[in-house]
């Protein structure tokens, strides 16, 4: 049987998908990332700009997210100073571990946040995973690392 999933997901400050999180001077905590949706044979993919902002304790508050188009198309530069432009709004920020609640929120007809996963499998671990793109995938022991 596998664990419970717990009220609050960790998410450890690092230098990779996890290099902008951490809380603002008013207290709130804040995740800004670049999810996407793969390109295949059959779709052309899209990439996005991300920034949660939660309370104290977790409870998402706001989720604002840019439609930035294909990936084959993207204006990097235009990107880039969108990205920053978040960041620069958020103010002073301590980059630091933070610890949110799974959330979902529909956007572009697409499903972005911490969404669990329940397992295919009764043996199997829960998962919480970073959406869209499931490039961070959150797990058992629920210390704050990820998978990717």
């Amino acid at each position: 049987m596998p664990g419970k999933l717990p009220r609050v997901i960790p998410i450890n400050h690092d230098d990779y998908h996890a290099k902008h999180v951490g809380r603002t001077a008013d207290g709130r905590q804040f995740f800004l990332t670049t999810p996407f949706v793969a390109a295949t044979a059959k779709l052309h993919g899209c990439e996005f700009i991300a920034l949660y902002l939660f309370d104290a304790t977790g409870k998402l508050l706001e989720a604002r997210i840019d439609d930035l188009g294909p990936r084959a198309k993207l204006d990097r530069e235009k990107a880039r100073d969108l990205y920053a432009q978040h960041l620069a709004e958020l103010g002073e920020v301590a980059y630091r571990r933070i610890k949110v609640m799974p959330f979902r929120v529909e956007r572009f007809d697409t499903v972005f946040g911490l969404v669990p996963r329940e397992p295919e499998e009764e043996e199997e671990d829960r998962w919480v995973t970073v959406e869209p793109g499931d490039y961070m995938a959150f797990h058992a022991p629920w210390d704050g690392d990820y998978d990717t």
